[in-house]
């Protein structure tokens, strides 16, 4: 960008902006498709209008249900520039959680992908809110019919490549983005549009070179996909390359194929990369530095040496207030760093916890107004968020003697029996050392004796074999007995939503099955 020219204040001028400085520089490669930025803008100009021909302007909706492609960015950029909100959807969704997030939301469009068609009618009449279904047949053959009355994004797409005549309104909606619901009905984080700050513009202050890859497999309806990779390498006019979804064994392949030089990792993405079989050519990538989130310690140092790239690990949230921590390398392996701002870390009663004990991670508020936390139409949800001055993000961490901060498990998660706190990611970490497991949930049940259970549900690596009994004999050697699994299950999957995280609700509801083995039934038949 210009140094002379006005600095950019919303997504759409910084898109504007990057067209005139870097035209023909790559914005996205997507498989064989690569999108510069003075294409990524004429592009959402022409969703931006063809929207705003259906009556989308500020104050309106529009849902988005594709899977990762160029026309996702297309129309949630069109969407930011006639000042509108965006409402990604979870592609997973179907029946009443569907009809939740398109309903709840109140939006008034929905863009969605030809694989969605039968989810989308089930709930499409009760929907009163919803005017328009607009469908991307991009991919589809010239002979697919479209569902009668529905608009193909091509059609709504075939209008002037002009910037749109529209104001966006500081203060308004930009974005409602829904959690992930594994422990109830997903509430709707509200983002509002605010002047974009400079220091949010350029290279970051350093930590991005000029010539970039940015490389994401996650889903673009997730904050890290679209705001930490996609909208990041926006405002420092840097390349994506998006993958439609992670892939163990094809993630170095697109890696290597792109060029990239970075990514993001969520959840056990890195566990599992770590059990794909060695390749002679591991090493053979430009990747410097991974951001990663909750990386177990017990595989740090060997991801790091196998691939030769550099971990950063760091945590936030959506709903988190804009608070974050970082351990850049100033931290012991598997703590998320050192806070740059005040925290507390308290029990259930609200004491604060010694060093060593988990407790709940709370942020100080030092601007009440930028800091707040708003549930799309959940004022109670908003208000529990933030109370006495301080931000509780429902996450259990603990800190160690030199302040160090290392993550115990969602709140959520965590689970008591006979008397003993259990955070299932601390059972999950040590399921996922055997060499035989590909990864694992770890989850409550409800005891005869009160409290809960621990039940693990496992899936083993491609070609493994393990009974219950050497599983648990693994497990004696690595945790206090107290967190040892009663209950073992083997299954072929676990339930995740499209963000690779979990739904251990469902888990719960299955509960003790059939094929579920009882360690306190084998032992007594012993």
């Amino acid at each position: 960008m210009s140094d002379t020219a006005p600095a950019p204040t919303t997504i759409g001028e910084l898109i504007e902006a990057q067209a005139r400085a870097i035209p023909d520089k790559p914005y996205l490669l997507f498989g064989d498709r690569v999108v510069t930025y003075a294409q990524l803008n004429a592009n959402v100009n022409r969703a931006a209008n063809g929207l705003a021909d259906l009556g989308v302007s500020g104050g309106a909706g529009v849902s988005i249900m594709m899977p990762n492609s160029p026309e996702w960015l297309f129309v949630y950029f069109g969407v930011q520039k006639l000042g509108a909100y965006a409402v990604p959807v979870n592609v997973a969704l179907r029946g009443e959680g569907l009809r939740h997030v398109v309903g709840h939301s109140d939006s008034s469009v929905l863009v969605c992908h030809p694989d969605y068609v039968d989810a989308i009618q089930e709930v499409a009449d009760s929907l009163p809110a919803l005017r328009y279904i607009v469908i991307d047949t991009s991919e589809t053959g010239p002979g697919y019919e479209a569902p009668a009355d529905w608009i193909r994004l091509s059609d709504l797409m075939n209008t002037s490549a002009e910037t749109p005549d529209a104001v966006v309104e500081m203060g308004a909606m930009s974005n409602i983005m829904y959690t992930s619901g594994t422990t109830g009905a997903p509430k709707g984080v509200v983002q509002r549009y605010r002047p974009l700050a400079p220091a949010n513009t350029g290279l970051a202050g350093g930590f991005y070179r000029s010539d970039e890859i940015l490389y994401t497999c996650l889903p673009l309806f997730h904050a890290n996909a679209l705001f930490l990779t996609c909208q990041r390498a926006l405002m420092s006019g840097l390349t994506v390359a998006l993958s439609q979804r992670f892939s163990a064994s094809r993630f170095w392949d697109e890696v290597r194929r792109y060029k990239a030089t970075t990514f993001n990792a969520l959840g056990a993405m890195i566990p599992i990369l770590m059990k794909q079989p060695e390749r002679e050519n591991d090493r053979d990538n430009r990747v410097g530095m991974v951001l990663s989130a909750a990386c177990p310690a017990s595989v740090w140092d060997a991801f790091e040496q196998r691939f030769g790239v550099r971990l950063l690990e760091a945590y936030g949230a959506v709903d988190g207030g804009g608070f974050g921590i970082s351990n850049p390398g100033t931290s012991p392996r598997g703590s998320i760093g050192k806070p740059a701002t005040p925290i507390r870390i308290v029990d259930e009663s609200g004491n604060d916890c010694a060093p060593g004990e988990p407790g709940e991670l709370l942020f100080k508020i030092d601007d009440p107004e930028a800091r707040r936390v708003e549930y799309y139409k959940n004022a109670e949800a908003s208000d529990a968020k933030v109370r006495d001055g301080w931000l509780h993000t429902g996450d259990l961490v603990y800190q160690d003697a030199d302040g160090n901060v290392f993550f115990a498990d969602r709140k959520t998660d965590s689970m008591r029996r006979r008397g003993e706190n259990i955070s299932s990611w601390e059972v999950e970490r040590e399921i996922n050392a055997h060499p035989a497991v590909l990864e694992s949930a770890a989850f409550g049940v409800p005891s005869e004796l009160g409290e809960d259970d621990v039940m693990v549900v496992a899936v083993l690596r491609e070609g493994q074999k393990l009974m219950p009994e050497e599983l648990i004999a693994h497990c004696e050697k690595r945790m206090a007995k107290f967190m040892i699994p009663r209950y073992v299950e083997f299954r072929g999957e676990l339930p995740k939503t499209g963000t690779h995280r979990v739904q251990k609700s469902e888990l719960k509801r299955q509960g003790v099955t059939a094929h579920t083995w009882d360690r306190e039934k084998a032992t007594s038949r012993s």
